[in-house]
C-alpha cells in the first residue's frame, strides 16, 4: 500500500498523484487511512465518481473534466444534449402528431445526444480516468437509447450505471458491447433478485454495484414500501448486507459505490480498506453541480449556495411512481398545495360520500363527505374553481390557468417514460397505463428541459441532494467560489 506523500500513477497515461491522508486526521481521533486507487473498468483509478444526473445535468464537459482529474465521470443519457454544425444546443421540439409519434422523437433525440456527449467526454478526459453514462432504467425507450448510444460511441464509454426500476436486461446489453455495468439499488434484496435473473450469467462484466442512499440521495430514490421516508437509515449495515449477499452469491469481489449523502471523505474513513465492506468507491452527484465545468445556469448554482438545512425535500409527486428529492421552490411547493385541496368523490352517495356537488362546466353532481364542503367552498373563493378528477377517485381544486396547463402537458405527452403517471402513457403495445392521468403529477421531461437551458429555478424542478445545505458552511465554496472540477477532486481526496 502507497504511504502517504508517496506519488503513483494512475490510468493508463503518466499521470502522477499524491497519496494523501485526510485532513481532519488530528481532529476527533480519527484513524484515517490513505485513499488508493484501484480498478474500475479496466484502468486504475482514484475511487472517486461523479454522480449522473439526467437531463444536460451532467454532460460530456463535467464527465470528461472528473475523468482528467483520475476519477470515473459520468454523463446522463438521458435527455442528453445535442448540438448544431455551430455548437448551438438543439432544443428538443416534439412535432409528432401522436404520442407514438413524438416518443420516436424523443428516442432518436436521445441517442444522437449521448453520442455527441460520449464524445466530448472521451475527448476531454484525454486518455485519463474513466467515463460512464448513465441511464434511467424507467426512461421512454431506455434499451433502445442505451442501445444506439453504445453503438456510435464504441470505444468512447467504459461503464453503463442504471437505477430507476429493475434493469434485467442491462448484464445482457452491456456485455455484448463490452462494457461494464454498474446497476443502482437500494438494497441487498434488490441485488439478489437481479443476480439470480441475469447479472451471474455476465459476472465478467460487473464492475461493481452502486448502493444508492434512499434517503439522502438526490434525484429518484429507491425507496420500498415498508420503509419509512421520515426514518432514514444508517448506510454502513444495509452496505454490510448488500456486501455479504454478494459474496454468498458468488459475485466478483467488484467495487460497491456509496453515493447519497457522501460530502466529505474524512466522515466515511472507516469504510476505506474495510474487509467487511471490501473495496469501497463514493460517489458526488451534488458537489460536481457547483464547477466551473458544471452546464447547469448561474441562477441554480447560486441557489445552492444558499441552501439552508430542510430546502430539499423528500417527495412522491414524481410521474415515476418513485420517491425524489428535489428543492422545495414555488414548482414543488405548488404541487404540495395542490394536493392539499383535495377531496374523495363517489359518482353515487353512501354513507361516507353523501353531500351533492357540482362538477366541471356542466355540472355533474358528483358526492363528497359533508364536512369537505366547506372546504371546497372556500378553495373555490380563492380562484381554485376547477375540480380534476385523479385516479384514486379524488378531486383536486386548481386555478383554470393551471387547469389549461396540466390539460395541455397532458396532451402533448412524449413518452419521457415508460410508464407515466401524469399523461397515462405506457410504451406497451396499449399505449397506456390503463388508469386515470393524474393531474397531482407533472411533465418531467417538460420542466427539467426547461430548468437546465432556460434558468428558471423556481418554477421548476430542481432535484438535489439532502446534503445540498452543506454548500453553505462548506469553506471550499466560501465567498461564491467555484471551483473547477479539478480542484474539487483535489480538494475531496484530503478528506475535505
Amino acid at each position: 500500500m502507497p504511504a502517504p506523500g508517496q506519488r503513483i500513477q494512475v490510468g493508463g497515461r503518466p499521470r502522477w498523484v499524491t497519496v494523501r491522508r485526510f485532513a481532519s486526521e488530528k481532529a476527533k481521533g480519527i484513524n484515517v487511512k490513505p485513499l488508493n486507487p484501484f480498478l474500475i473498468s479496466g484502468q486504475e483509478v482514484l475511487p472517486l465518481v461523479e454522480g449522473g444526473k439526467g437531463v444536460a445535468v451532467s454532460n460530456g464537459l463535467s464527465a470528461g473534466a472528473w475523468a482528467a482529474a483520475g476519477g470515473v465521470g459520468t454523463f446522463s443519457g438521458v435527455n442528453a444534449d445535442s448540438y448544431d454544425e455551430n455548437g448551438n444546443v438543439i432544443r428538443q421540439i416534439y412535432r409528432g402528431k401522436t404520442r407514438v409519434e413524438r416518443h420516436e422523437e424523443l428516442v432518436a433525440y436521445g441517442i444522437r445526444g449521448g453520442i455527441a456527449q460520449a464524445r466530448i467526454a472521451h475527448d476531454t478526459a484525454g486518455g485519463h480516468g474513466r467515463v460512464h453514462m448513465n441511464v434511467m432504467w424507467e426512461m421512454g425507450g431506455a434499451e433502445r437509447v442505451l442501445q444506439g448510444v453504445l453503438d456510435g460511441a464504441r470505444g468512447l464509454i467504459h461503464g453503463i450505471t442504471c437505477g430507476a426500476g429493475m434493469p434485467y436486461r442491462l448484464a445482457e446489453i452491456a456485455a455484448r458491447f463490452r462494457v461494464h455495468y454498474y446497476p443502482i439499488v437500494s438494497s441487498a434484496r434488490a441485488f439478489s433478485a437481479l443476480w439470480k435473473r441475469s447479472y451471474r450469467k455476465y459476472a465478467d462484466w460487473l464492475g461493481g454495484v452502486v448502493y444508492e442512499d434512499p434517503w439522502l440521495a438526490g434525484g429518484h430514490n429507491g425507496l420500498s414500501n415498508t420503509e419509512d421516508p421520515r426514518a432514514p437509515q444508517d448506510p454502513y449495515p444495509r452496505v454490510a448486507a448488500l456486501r455479504k449477499s454478494m459474496r454468498e452469491a458468488g459475485s466478483p469481489e467488484v467495487p460497491i459505490v456509496m453515493a447519497g449523502g457522501v460530502w466529505y471523505l474524512r466522515e466515511w474513513s472507516d469504510w476505506i480498506d474495510n474487509p467487511e465492506l471490501g473495496p469501497i468507491a463514493f460517489q458526488f452527484g451534488t458537489r460536481p453541480l457547483l464547477t466551473q465545468e458544471s452546464p447547469i445556469p448561474d441562477a441554480w448554482k447560486q441557489r445552492l449556495l444558499r441552501l439552508a438545512k430542510g430546502d430539499v425535500l423528500l417527495h412522491r409527486f414524481s410521474p415515476t411512481g418513485f420517491y425524489s428529492s428535489a428543492v422545495r421552490n414555488v414548482f414543488l411547493r405548488e404541487l404540495e398545495e395542490r394536493s392539499e385541496r383535495q377531496v374523495p368523490y363517489a359518482r353515487e352517495p353512501d354513507e361516507t360520500h353523501n353531500a351533492a356537488l357540482a362538477v366541471g362546466q356542466r355540472g355533474r353532481q358528483v358526492f363528497v363527505p359533508e364536512s369537505a364542503l366547506e372546504k371546497v367552498r372556500s378553495w373555490m373563493a380563492a380562484g381554485h374553481t376547477e375540480a380534476l378528477r385523479t385516479p384514486d377517485d379524488t378531486l383536486i381544486y386548481v386555478t383554470p390557468e393551471k387547469a389549461r396547463k396540466i390539460l395541455n402537458d397532458q396532451v402533448e405527452c412524449m413518452g419521457c417514460l415508460s410508464a407515466c403517471a401524469f399523461s397515462n402513457w405506457s410504451q406497451s403495445e396499449s399505449g397506456s397505463t390503463g388508469r386515470r392521468a393524474d393531474p397531482r403529477s407533472f411533465c418531467i421531461q417538460k420542466t427539467l428541459q426547461s430548468i437546465a437551458h432556460d434558468g428558471d429555478i423556481e418554477n421548476n424542478l430542481m432535484f438535489a441532494g439532502h446534503n445540498a445545505s452543506r454548500f453553505a458552511t462548506d469553506p471550499f465554496f466560501a465567498n461564491g467560489r467555484i471551483p473547477t472540477v479539478r480542484e474539487l477532486v483535489e480538494r475531496i481526496t484530503t478528506g475535505d
